[in-house]
């Protein structure tokens, strides 16, 4: 399993097109992918779950990876997220 930590820097959070984004780009993983925030865990490719966390400017996501493609999946996102949010 691997994890990544990030601190989101975009000024809107995670709004419906970034959450879309990343639900697309998981979708390519067969790994368990999950983004958590303040203790609750949500599976990364149903949007309504990345939505409903609520993630909001300077909010710290853990992105977590378990699966066949994990290290794939991980080189992906990570950069996903740094780029977009």
């Amino acid at each position: 399993m691997k994890e990544f930590k990030y601190v989101v820097t975009d000024p809107e959070g995670i709004h419906a097109r970034p959450a879309g984004e990343l639900v697309k780009a998981v979708k390519a993983f067969s790994s368990d992918i999950k983004i958590a925030k303040g203790g609750k865990a949500m599976n990364c490719k149903a949007i309504f779950g990345v939505m409903g966390l609520a993630v909001k400017k300077g909010d710290e996501v853990t992105l977590t990876f378990e699966g066949a493609d994990e290290d794939a999946a991980y080189e992906a996102v990570s950069k996903f997220m740094q780029e977009t949010l």
